[in-house]
């Protein structure tokens, strides 16, 4: 059996490429890295060493075997890979996709020319709905007749990516370029009503009907409370967010972030608020893995994408209130991306250019933007001072005035 991963990163090799490598699969990697390829294309195999504090001091690896690439820049290389696979991923990153659009649409007409044998395609990238967004982007370089082609054998699979890969270092490479360093989880939860035909056994892999949930999970518990603790980290001079995740006061906030935007979502999907709250308890532990070594810019990168209306800080906020749950913990929390944001660009900290900057960012305003403004004017107060800590008290204090402890609350 072949499989096909778009895009030999952090995700496509230290997760996918296990993931199908130990279900049996022959990988072969597309991706734009000369060099990349090169190297797996010689060496055919490449290392995963997994990075938990029990195993710090660890230095096996587990070896993923029987790998090829091919240069994405190759157009007519790569489509000949896609037309002739038994299963598909993504893993480029939301911005890419565009470049890689083209390439999947003459992979499938190549392969319809010759078959109708169905593609499921596993797309392994960070946004809502990011299926449709694929879709449309393929669908633009096919004509109406292999559009139904594309509609009655190609499955644009959704999947919530939980692992936690960090930018890797030198001495994570430990000699071998190749190298990839990771944590252990290994649960992949995809959308079981998008595959077309048989669904294939991957191992990890875990087929869910109500997807929704487990992306808006990840969104909205995962992603949100780890660029909480991201931005905190980021103003109080931390490298790590394992340094910061081990504040106390940070904690609070982000735990309770979660708990908010947990507690809105099991009132959306009508799921166990329990089960979530082990996972946020999975989560914070995981956040505070030392030998992960993730750092704060990585997690925190890109903040005007975080802060998109439909992303962890402002979808959060969103669900919460059409919920009507609480959300001041997730308030404050957008409070500090939206701080981080103005010192990223160099624009005065005042409150009316928070302000406007989150409304042009975000698309908000009213009482939910007042409220974010009003966390972030408690914020500058303190930080005008140098005074983290305090800022952090004003935080919780306000916060927990508001509506309560919401971790109280729920337990």
């Amino acid at each position: 059996m072949k499989a096909i991963i778009y895009g030999a990163g952090n995700i496509g090799r230290g997760f996918i490429g296990q993931l199908f490598s130990q279900s049996g699969y022959e990988l072969t990697f597309i991706d734009v890295s000369d060099e990349l390829i090169s190297a797996l294309n010689q060496e055919k195999r490449y290392p995963i060493r997994i990075l938990d504090e029990s195993s710090e001091f660890c230095k096996e690896d587990i070896w993923v075997e029987g790998v090829s690439a091919v240069n994405s820049m190759n157009k007519e290389d790569a489509a000949k890979a896609i037309s002739e696979c038994d299963l598909m991923a993504t893993a480029v990153g939301v911005r890419v996709l565009p470049h890689i659009a083209p390439v999947i649409a003459e992979g499938t007409k190549k392969r319809f020319s010759k078959n109708q044998k169905p593609l499921n395609i596993i797309i392994c990238e960070n946004l809502i709905d990011v299926h449709k967004v694929l879709e449309k982007m393929i669908k633009e370089h096919l004509t109406a007749e292999e559009q139904k082609d594309f509609d009655a054998n190609v499955g644009l699979v959704e999947a919530s990516i939980g692992r936690m890969v960090p930018i890797q270092t030198k001495e994570m490479q430990d000699g071998s370029p190749l190298r990839i360093c990771t944590e252990s989880y290994g649960f992949l939860p995809v959308d079981k009503t998008a595959f077309k035909g048989t669904i294939p056994e991957i191992t990890g892999m875990y087929p869910f009907d109500n997807f929704d949930f487990y992306v808006q999970r990840k969104i909205f518990v995962h992603n949100m409370g780890h660029g909480i603790c991201a931005y905190f980290g980021m103003i109080r001079g931390d490298k790590y967010i394992y340094e910061t995740i081990n504040h106390s006061g940070v904690r609070y906030i982000v735990q309770n972030a979660m708990m908010e935007s947990a507690i809105a979502l099991s009132a959306k999907f009508q799921t166990n608020l329990e089960d979530i709250y082990n996972h946020i308890n999975d989560l914070l532990n995981r956040f505070s893995n030392k030998s992960l070594g993730d750092t704060c810019a990585r997690v925190g990168a890109d903040t005007v994408r975080k802060l998109g209306n439909n992303d962890r800080f402002i979808g959060s906020l969103c669900n919460c209130i059409k919920e009507e749950k609480n959300a001041s913990f997730i308030s404050a929390g957008c409070s500090v991306a939206i701080y981080c944001h103005l010192r990223e660009n160099n624009i005065p900290q005042k409150t009316e250019f928070a302000a406007e900057e989150l409304k042009n960012i975000s698309n908000i305003e009213g009482a939910s933007a007042a409220g974010i403004i009003h966390y972030y004017s408690l914020l500058c107060q303190s930080l005008l001072t140098g005074n983290f800590d305090e800022a952090i008290e004003k935080l919780v204090k306000a916060a927990s005035t508001h509506r309560g402890n919401i971790i109280q609350e729920v337990i």
